[in-house]
């Protein structure tokens, strides 16, 4: 009689309204504004090689030190703090930075959207997926690998924001080589605002178009930018600052992050290595400079405006030994990644890494696989913000348009990784069973019937038909499918609402800034 289910468990059994409401449910959380993961981090070290890790960065912090280049604020700002600074170069007693950061650093921080139901929480359990970032090439089907243009910035920023599973606009998509580098910021920052309402980066290639950044920004955000959540100012804009690796600041970067931090705007320390020709041939060695690299940017963050947002970032490829080619997809900057991923949990803020690097020239099988290899370690470390996740080609000289949404597909994969195993009533699915029984199929069950619209995850473009079928339809490979639904996506792309009174305020600041300096390619 135990084996028997009571009255009580047939009244809990979901009945088809519960599964149709269930799997509608599913549907909606397709596009949320970013993923929550429901599934555990997967560790590569333990508590003894984590620590060797800091205390072997500490070592670095203290002995070597880190070049601040051509900044005497960040030298005098190291000075009141208690560094040891000799010239350019700043020794950290040990464990100084890890305290600044620790004291101040936000454990996780929302990124604000001028859509409101777009901001993103970056820290914790979440993941935000962001498109490739810094290339000044793009690529396509039609006409091959060309210089950028800004109406290729525009069209993936059109792209992002149509992309369900990213939840980003990104930075600076692609490079527009058509506007003059000292106003081109300009274009790319409005671009952003209007052409999407997802969150979106900042540029930092000098202080003054960092400041542009956060004066666009604010125009769109309105007058009121306090977060009501902290009494700060809204964090509306996050931004790439990266490390000159090996150990080294330069003028450029450390002005861009004090203008950002001193907005209270997020900043991702990253430092970009090259294992082999920027850090060490080995994993360990890499990992160890890379937390001392970032610990000293975060701490410098945090000197400079105590509790503003940092993120810490992580860019570490291998290179050919052969030829000094960088190379993706293998296992050692998984390694680094994984590792990365656990420090900067232990140290309590959010971190940056991975995405879907490749090497490849082109959108072929190579491409696929090192993105893959690339992208999985990603999200199973745990990665908060996840630059490079959809375009990148040619190890990020290239942006591909076919590359961008065959990769926006895996990230909608990786939604349905992350989200883990439903155990609801109508995951459980035992009401199926019980109505199907041994010998028959599930095909025509209720459950099936209400649950079969997001039952798995749908691909918009692998094809899964009879080989018939595909030879009747053209024979198309995946890239050619690829380029129909780039084209397909913009040919559909509305615009999200913006008041004409701000876009107007939004182009006569930009016709301002623009006519106070001629055109200067540096």
């Amino acid at each position: 009689m135990d084996d028997q289910p009571t009255a009580t468990a047939h009244a809990r059994r979901p009945s088809g309204r519960d599964a149709k409401r269930a799997s509608r449910a599913a549907r909606a959380a397709s596009s949320v504004p970013y993923i929550t993961r429901k599934i555990p981090v997967f560790e590569v070290l333990g508590e003894e090689g984590l620590v060797m890790m800091e205390q072997n960065a500490e070592t670095i912090l203290e002995e070597i030190g880190i070049d601040f280049r051509d900044d005497a604020e960040a030298l005098e700002i190291w000075k009141a703090a208690g560094a040891d600074v000799q010239g350019e170069r700043v020794h950290f007693p040990r464990g100084m930075c890890r305290s600044i950061i620790q004291r101040s650093a936000p454990r996780e921080f929302t990124q604000h959207a001028r859509n409101p139901a777009r901001s993103v929480r970056i820290g914790g359990k979440n993941t935000v997926f962001a498109p490739a970032y810094g290339s000044p090439f793009v690529r396509n089907l039609d006409e091959g690998r060309r210089y950028a243009r800004i109406e290729d910035f525009r069209n993936f920023v059109k792209l992002a924001y149509m992309a369900h599973s990213l939840h980003h606009s990104g930075g600076t998509i692609c490079e527009p080589v058509d506007l003059p580098v000292n106003k081109r910021h300009l274009d790319m920052v409005y671009s952003h605002l209007k052409f999407s309402d997802k969150p979106f980066m900042g540029s930092v290639t000098a202080p003054d178009r960092a400041e542009d950044s956060v004066e666009l920004a604010k125009i769109v955000f309105g007058p009121d930018t306090n977060d009501p959540e902290t009494g700060r100012p809204k964090t509306m804009i996050i931004n790439l600052i990266n490390v000159n690796s090996p150990m080294t600041y330069d003028a450029t970067m450390l002005g861009a992050a004090k203008v950002y931090a001193r907005a209270n705007q997020a900043t991702i320390i990253t430092p970009f290595i090259l294992a082999g020709a920027m850090s060490p041939v080995t994993v360990a060695g890499t990992v160890a400079q890379t937390l001392a690299e970032a610990l000293a940017g975060l701490a410098f963050v945090q000197l400079v405006n105590p509790g503003a947002p940092v993120v810490l970032g992580s860019f570490a490829s291998s290179i050919s030994m052969q030829s000094g080619a960088p190379t993706f997809g293998t296992p050692e900057p998984a390694l680094v990644l994984y590792t990365m991923a656990a420090l900067a949990r232990r140290l309590g803020i959010p971190f940056r890494s991975g995405g879907s690097l490749c090497a490849s020239k082109i959108a072929d099988a190579q491409a696929a696989f090192e993105s893959a290899n690339t992208l999985l370690p990603t999200c199973l470390a745990g990665v908060n913000f996840v630059l490079h996740t959809a375009g990148w080609l040619e190890g990020g000289l290239s942006m591909g348009y076919e590359k961008f949404v065959l990769d926006v597909d895996q990230a909608g994969m990786m939604h349905t990784l992350l989200a883990g195993i439903d155990l609801s009533p109508n995951g459980q699915a035992l009401d199926a069973m019980r109505e199907v029984g041994p010998g028959k199929h599930f095909l025509g069950c209720a459950h099936t019937q209400a649950n079969f619209e997001n039952a798995f995850y749908r691909s918009p473009l692998a094809d899964n038909n009879s080989y018939e079928q595909w030879e009747s339809e053209g024979s198309s490979d995946m890239t050619k499918r690829a380029n129909t639904l780039w084209k397909k996506m913009l040919a559909e792309y509305v615009a999200p609402p913006m008041d004409e009174g701000i876009d107007e305020a939004l182009l006569e600041y930009m016709a301002k800034r623009k006519a106070a300096s001629p055109d200067s390619n540096v």
